[in-house]
């Protein structure tokens, strides 16, 4: 077995002969130490509290970059050229569109249908529409460039969010706008009706913008795992993309942001004091989950949670819209910090404890939070696909350790006995 060397002093050891040589497999329960991939994407390190997209930190991007920009930087390698970002970006206005077809699933669609649910069918639904895009390998025909494929998943995903919340709320679709970009143009899908129409608040176009950029990637979580794994068998892209949407649903992954904000409206309608919460979070006889604090990876501080935080502090407070949700996450915050509990467990708040209440400020609505999470994922989720397919990874196939009889024999209807 060789030890391999990666970037920023990470090790792994090659067990990819383990059986082959031993007659034994490793057994790793959530896969916590296993590596199925190499990866230049993203970097974590969990101790430090670090967060990188090719090498750049994340606050780099939050702070100079757009959602676009950080979507062309993870998915091809580099920060984009004044031409490339050009081509990008009318690439992503060209292919904004739905087929019109796909807006009949919509009137057939319950009203109270979870957007998550309508997402991840109608992004599964682009391969039905665009079944020509790849042969029976997996490969891109001619008559479409992948180019194009990841800009119609980019760019479509807004629309099929902004159609679903419209169906939600009863209204007239409003469809995508040439002249506005990324964020302008999913805002005013949104909220724009024929009564009155929407205006571009351009702080709220950069609030989402920095959102989306802190949840573009983060390493082999969850659902990007799962776009790999069924990734691997060489199915279409728009397939892949529907699994992840589908593990990201989870409340234990993307769903939190929305346990979140339910928590903080329990505590906020039941007028529960934060020292009460923090002790049924403690207690072992406790059912009581504490959403948004403590992280599979990061042992510090999330350096996402650290900049929604001060977005928090700066826009909510500032222009004196102070939520009264913000004010209890704010002391629920503070107690942890200085619990000892908490402390010497390493918990602290994540991307999630924050988020949701910058997206209560935007207007979105709760049941979409897992939604934006799958907006700004998608560029993460393509580039992990892309990945894997340019270095023909082989198919996933996870081994077991088979734990039931040693061998049992079938037993007639008549003897057989509870």
């Amino acid at each position: 077995m060789e030890i391999i060397k990666g970037s920023n002093g990470n090790y792994g050891l090659d067990i990819s002969n383990l059986r082959a040589q031993t007659g034994l497999i490793t057994y790793d329960p959530g896969y916590q130490n296993t590596s199925a991939y190499k990866s230049a994407i993203s970097f974590v390190d969990g101790q430090q509290g670090i967060l990188r997209y090719r090498g750049i930190p994340i606050e780099e991007l939050a702070n100079h970059s757009t959602f676009v920009e950080t979507a062309y930087l993870l998915i091809y390698g580099h920060l984009p050229t004044k031409n490339e970002l050009s081509v990008f970006s009318n690439y992503l206005n060209e292919y904004s569109l739905l087929h019109e077809d796909m807006i009949h699933f919509f009137h057939n669609i319950p009203q109270q249908a979870h957007p998550m649910a309508t997402l991840s069918m109608m992004i599964n639904s682009l391969s039905i529409f665009y079944q020509d895009v790849f042969d029976l390998e997996g490969q891109f025909t001619q008559n479409e460039s992948l180019d194009i494929t990841i800009a119609r998943l980019i760019s479509t995903i807004r629309t099929i969010a902004a159609f679903s919340y419209k169906k939600f709320k009863g209204e007239p679709f409003v469809y995508p706008r040439p002249d506005l970009r990324y964020c302008a143009n999913f805002l005013n899908m949104m909220f724009a009706n024929p009564v009155k129409p929407y205006e571009i608040d351009e702080e709220y176009v950069k609030l989402l913008n920095v959102l989306l950029i802190l949840h573009a990637d983060h390493e082999q979580n969850c659902s990007t795992s799962t776009v790999k794994l069924v990734g691997s068998s060489r199915v279409n892209l728009y397939a892949s993309i529907c699994a992840g949407i589908c593990a990201l649903w989870g409340p234990l992954h993307g769903g939190a942001n929305q346990k979140v904000i339910e928590m903080l409206h329990w505590i906020h309608q039941g007028k529960i004091p934060v020292t009460e919460i923090l002790e049924k979070a403690k207690s072992k006889s406790e059912s009581f989950r504490l959403m948004g604090v403590g992280h599979r990876v990061y042992k510090t501080y999330d350096p996402r949670a650290a900049i929604i935080r001060n977005i928090c502090m700066k826009k909510l407070i500032k222009n004196k819209k102070l939520d009264p949700l913000l004010e209890i996450a704010l002391e629920l915050e503070e107690r942890i910090l200085h619990d000892d509990y908490f402390v010497e467990r390493r918990l602290y708040p994540n991307v999630d404890f924050y988020s949701g209440l910058v997206y209560r400020l935007l207007g979105i609505p709760t049941n979409m939070f897992t939604v934006m999470f799958a907006i700004g994922r998608m560029p993460g989720w393509i580039a992990q696909w892309k990945e894997m397919r340019d270095d023909n990874s082989r198919i996933g196939r996870p081994r077991q350790l088979y734990i039931g009889a040693e061998e049992a024999h079938y037993i007639p209807m008549e003897e057989r006995r509870i």
